[in-house]
């Protein structure tokens, strides 16, 4: 099941807010970005831990009706890709054993994409088991979005945004409305469940923010693609309500996994040498990570246990090397999976 950690939940009584009582020299403003990335990672991490809420998905209708045949060619397909995952989480979920903060800074460069990539793998054989045969980002992306609207997902990652560009719509983060009020997230870590929910809920607009942005410039790159004046036939510079309407549908929903794309920042990317001479607390950091994604993969397994059978997916896990079958994927099978299929069962 999710990992627990006694430094995520205790760092909020431990840790002042973030350069509270310090000089505004230059180490802390380089160091605010990395701050603030940290913070929505908290803060997601926060809202899965505060609402725990795995064992809600055997309640959900879509979950109690969620049967479909599973052929062999994607039992193989299965295999592959809950390889690549969790040997992705097993590689993040060992880097914040090591007891030394230059390495866990450095060790930033493969953390953030390991668990990006986790969590990717396993949304892909999450959809594999629905028939779904996707490896497009771009199209995963927008599937696991329309799961996360249908409901597949519990309370702790089914929220989501939508709208145009300046006009989200924010759903099933009912605090974060009081951001609505001019309420906003600061620079300490989220100490209560309102505060975690105001920012997420800034996560996810600068996430959409994002995505949203880099499409008009992609569009706007390309004379095929471009949206021109109708007046001088000129490509636009400047995009209209309805014109960022057409660009908030391409884009579909933003949600977790969106957020979780942030993560995949290249090593050669300057970008990241923001949190590498930070000033965060980086071990924090990628426990949070590690709770993130055993949380989010974890809901996949459910589906895909039921999918399978429990000795169908026993049957997969024994396929597995003896360093992924002993750890944490037996642990989920024991303390997760199998309660939740004989309780289903049971029903």
């Amino acid at each position: 099941m999710r990992e627990t950690t006694n430094v995520a939940m205790n760092a909020m009584d431990s840790q002042a807010p973030f350069g509270a009582g310090l000089p505004m020299d230059e180490n802390w403003r380089k160091s605010i970005p990395a701050q603030v990335f940290l913070n929505h990672f908290f803060a997601m991490d926060f809202h899965i831990q505060n609402l725990d809420d795995l064992f809600d998905v055997v309640k959900f209708p879509i979950y109690q009706q969620f049967e479909p045949s599973v052929t062999d060619e994607q039992r193989k397909a299965l295999e592959k890709l809950l390889l690549n995952s969790w040997s992705a989480e097993y590689a993040l979920r060992i880097t914040p054993v090591v007891n030394d903060e230059q390495y866990l800074q450095s060790s930033l460069h493969w953390t953030f994409p390991q668990a990006y990539y986790s969590a990717l793998f396993s949304a892909r054989a999450f959809l594999t088991v629905q028939g779904i045969n996707v490896s497009n980002e771009d199209l995963i992306r927008k599937r696991i979005g329309n799961a996360v609207v249908r409901g597949f997902y519990p309370a702790s990652v089914g929220y989501y945004a939508l709208g145009p560009l300046n006009n989200y719509r924010l759903h099933r983060l009912p605090m974060a409305k009081r951001m609505d009020d001019g309420a906003k997230p600061d620079l300490a870590l989220p100490s209560r469940e309102v505060a975690a929910q105001l920012e997420l809920a800034q996560f996810l607009k600068t996430t959409r923010d994002q995505r949203i942005k880099a499409l008009k410039v992609i569009m706007q790159s390309n004379p095929k693609t471009a949206l021109r004046s109708q007046r001088t036939g000129e490509i636009l510079q400047k995009f209209s309500t309805e014109q960022y309407k057409q660009l908030a549908r391409q884009i579909g929903y933003t949600t977790y996994f969106d957020m979780l794309s942030r993560l995949r920042i290249s090593s050669t990317n300057r970008e990241i040498e923001r949190f590498v001479d930070s000033e965060i607390d980086v071990k924090l950091f990628h426990q949070s990570l590690v709770n993130i994604v055993s949380h989010i993969n974890a809901v996949h397994e459910i589906y895909i246990a039921k999918a399978l059978g429990v000795a169908g997916y026993k049957q997969l896990i024994a396929k597995l090397p003896s360093y992924l079958q002993e750890g944490f994927v037996r642990e989920r099978l024991h303390q997760l999976i199998e309660p939740m299929l004989s309780r289903k069962m049971a029903a």
